[in-house]
């Protein structure tokens, strides 16, 4: 049997990238002929995609944990490492995605509509993408970054034009399959419906949809009953119909005091009580019920309220309700702002923004935080001393020692690259100016060099010296 799930919490975690490959290219008479490691494959993304015949998150209810695959690391020969493949879920339109602490990420709404809810790590970059022309064999390639993870709530809120709300045992289930070609659930004791039922009503040229509540009895909007698990459901509904039961059996229950009890509901949970609304007078054909509906309705009309008397077991009424409710959609659906076509927002950075922060934590220790020094870090191979030069290369560039310097940190000092849950911490001791020493030598192999005449080797020193101040990184864009 087939279960309803409009809320569920996903772990999703995207591929990480591969590592690049360091490699020399070898063939006979030429050992030694040149870096040609790839670079790793691009790991792959979770990607959350509208799909309407998914009316559900059962699946994700019984699989939360989710994962892309990773990309492949590269190889020799300049062969790059396939990439990850893309991780898609589809979602029931409708579906909000929001963070642990409540926060809305995303409001998917609209056939393929799409979330990119955890992206893929890039992938690291081969030795022969981070070779020069003065670093010709670098003896190291970048690691592949790890991909993102995220803890997300999924959930559903029906995207129809009209809810039905009430009290249990209104008629309300009863009224969606006489209006629509839905089948619910239909019994004559409370809480029969668990599920909203969703239906399509055609009345001349308007095709609207429509939606039945369940669960709402007094203290909904506090948790009592099922109200609360099912009130998220009307959020996106232009119109509200209350079905008021006009043959009720309980003595202390009245059409009046129903409608009170459900609006007060309905403006506790926030927003609703402003929706346009009509009442429908539910169970005529009862001969107690048609009295009761004739002797409330004026009460109702003085309260503004348009009201129909229909029923559902009879087939009384319907065809003016369905017409009545199809110009209150029109109406609703006229008011609405015209879609705006899609703006791109560029939000450029400051003039001063270095792209990273130095701060002296209470313990003493430096803490640098910043998307270029946090990756960096990651895509390096701390068991490589040529690695770990060019990250200091990279590092100093980005003028990080610099701004240590700045803020007071003194040689020894502990510094530590990353939050605290995940960093890199070592001991700071400065090399101001070394790095422009060593960038001409590090990952320098003297033996792939040819001879060269003396006017061209100082032509090649003095662009050596002018090309050092300059930015050498930039086959990866920061």
């Amino acid at each position: 049997m087939t279960t309803f799930v409009d809320r569920v919490e996903l772990h999703v975690a995207a591929g990480s990238g591969g590592h690049g490959c360091a490699s020399v290219h070898r063939e006979k008479f030429k050992p030694l002929g040149g870096p040609d490691g790839g670079n790793g494959g691009r790991g792959g993304d979770v990607i959350l995609v509208v799909d309407q015949s998914v009316t559900t998150l059962l699946d994700y209810h019984h699989s939360p944990h989710r994962k892309a695959t990773s990309g492949k690391p590269g190889e020799g020969g300049n062969r790059s490492g396939k990439d990850g493949q893309d991780l898609v879920l589809p979602v029931p339109d409708g579906t909000v995605v929001l963070d642990k602490a409540g926060n809305v990420l995303a409001d998917l709404v609209g056939q393929g509509t799409t979330y990119v809810a955890a992206e893929g790590g890039r992938g690291g970059l081969g030795n022969a993408a981070l070779s020069s022309a003065r670093r010709k064999a670098p003896g190291f390639a970048l690691l592949g970054v790890p991909g993102g993870m995220q803890d997300i709530v999924l959930e559903l809120k029906t995207v129809a034009d009209v809810a039905l709300v009430g009290y249990p045992s209104a008629g309300k289930s009863s009224l969606i399959s006489v209006l629509s070609a839905a089948k619910p659930k239909i019994a004559d004791y409370p809480f029969t419906t668990l599920v909203p039922n969703l239906g399509v009503v055609t009345a001349g040229e308007t095709v609207y949809t429509i939606a039945d509540v369940p669960g709402l009895i007094p203290g909904a909007s506090q948790g009592k009953g099922l109200g609360l698990e099912f009130l998220r459901h009307v959020e996106r509904c232009s119109v509200l119909v209350h079905i008021l039961d006009t043959a009720t059996l309980e003595s202390e229950r009245d059409p009046i005091s129903d409608l009170d009890i459900i609006e007060e509901e309905l403006k506790q949970y926030g927003g609703l009580d402003k929706r346009p609304r009509m009442v429908v007078l539910n169970k005529i054909d009862v001969p107690d019920g048609k009295d009761l509906a004739e002797m409330v309705r004026p009460d109702l009309e003085s309260r503004g309220y348009r009201v129909f008397e229909v029923s559902a077991v009879a087939h009384m009424g319907l065809k003016e309700l369905s017409f009545a409710l199809a110009e209150m959609v029109a109406a609703a659906r006229a008011a609405k702002p015209k879609e705006e076509a899609t703006r791109i927002v560029i939000r450029p950075k400051a003039v001063d923004d270095a792209g990273f922060t130095v701060v002296q934590e209470e313990d003493g220790l430096f803490r640098v935080r910043g998307e270029k020094p946090e990756r960096w870090v990651r895509q390096t191979d701390f068991n490589n001393d040529e690695a770990v030069g060019y990250l200091a290369d990279r590092l100093n560039r980005l003028g990080v020692e610099a701004q240590l310097m700045k803020v007071g940190a003194r040689s020894g000092d502990g510094v530590a690259i990353g939050p605290e849950e995940n960093a890199v911490v070592f001991d700071w001791e400065p090399t101001v100016m070394a790095g422009a020493e060593m960038l001409g030598r590090r990952g320098e192999d003297h033996r792939l060099e040819e001879p060269r005449p003396a006017a061209q080797r100082r032509r090649d020193k003095q662009a050596e010296r002018d090309e050092s101040q300059k930015e050498y990184d930039d086959f990866e864009p920061f």
